[in-house]
């Protein structure tokens, strides 16, 4: 009677299939390109069919939603500090790509509470129930929270540009990130490349430096051309993935989503392991509170 109990539990684990996956996208600096990144790269996860949410985690100076061209009434920051629901503070862009908007226009720094942390697990929960992606757009550099959320996602893609400052500042992250979590996953990405020897040659030095001195394994996804349709884009405020389908950039980001899905697709994550990100998140969050 005990197995049979147990073999339904399990059935009902696997009929609701794994959690969907965090993945958070970092760089060590601004300026690099790593909004527009993530806005077109969900667009494009998002025209493959999967169930996509971004959260512009840049609270108060997000841009997600002026990358997509949309007006919000309410952020990240309106669900953190009201009783919105998190429903209420998630807008639609393209593709059926979901978003919810770190705000803009604030001047005064976000002072985190224990009831907003509870919050954001509480949210956070329910978005890996409804999408197979949540993408953190992380601010540029690193302060102790987006550090926390950081060692607590599952993957994270490192955007860096062949510039040498952008690819310390890369490594820095990297390297902190590995020492605090030694099995966490990193993709490495290179944008802005204005060829694609001196991409492929940033992303060499990157994924040699990982091995030479943390002796650790990374995943080239591959490197974006410098393109002008990125600034029309921008200008029009639509995704150049979208608004250039044809483009170099647009053709050369599909194929690095293939290989993003395809990486994914040949590991195997039990479902029941499968929220390790809010039980580390929960964990980190804890101790804060001790």
């Amino acid at each position: 009677m005990r197995d049979q109990a147990e073999k339904l539990r399990m059935k009902m684990l696997e009929s609701q299939g794994a959690l969907g996956r965090s993945i958070a996208v970092v760089s060590g600096k601004g300026g690099v390109g790593k909004s527009n990144f993530s806005t077109n790269f969900a667009t494009l996860l998002a025209q493959e069919g999967k169930k996509v949410v971004i959260v512009d985690m840049d609270i108060g100076m997000g841009n997600i939603h002026i990358l997509i061209g949309k007006s919000v009434q309410y952020s990240l920051k309106d669900y953190l500090e009201g009783d919105l629901t998190i429903e209420e503070v998630m807008f639609e862009g393209p593709n059926g790509l979901k978003y919810i908007s770190g705000g803009s226009g604030m001047s005064e720094l976000m002072e985190w509470s224990g009831d907003m942390f509870d919050r954001l697990i509480q949210a956070f929960e329910q978005l890996q129930k409804s999408f197979d992606y949540i993408l953190f757009d992380m601010g540029a550099g690193a302060t102790n929270w987006s550090l926390d959320l950081l060692t607590s996602v599952d993957e994270i893609i490192v955007i860096s540009t062949a510039e040498p400052t952008s690819i310390m500042d890369a490594y820095s992250m990297m390297k902190y990130i590995h020492l605090k979590d030694n099995h966490k996953t990193f993709y490495l990405l290179c944008n802005r490349a204005f060829t694609r020897e001196e991409g492929q040659e940033t992303l060499n030095r990157l994924k040699s430096v990982m091995e030479r001195f943390l002796s650790k394994e990374v995943v080239i996804l591959g490197s974006l051309p410098e393109d002008p349709v990125v600034r029309k884009a921008v200008k029009s405020q639509v995704p150049f993935a979208i608004m250039y389908p044809d483009a170099p950039i647009s053709k050369t980001l599909k194929q690095i989503v293939g290989r993003f899905i395809h990486h994914q697709t040949e590991e195997v994550h039990a479902p029941i392991e499968s929220n390790k990100f809010l039980s580390r998140l929960k964990s980190i969050f804890s101790k804060g509170r001790d």
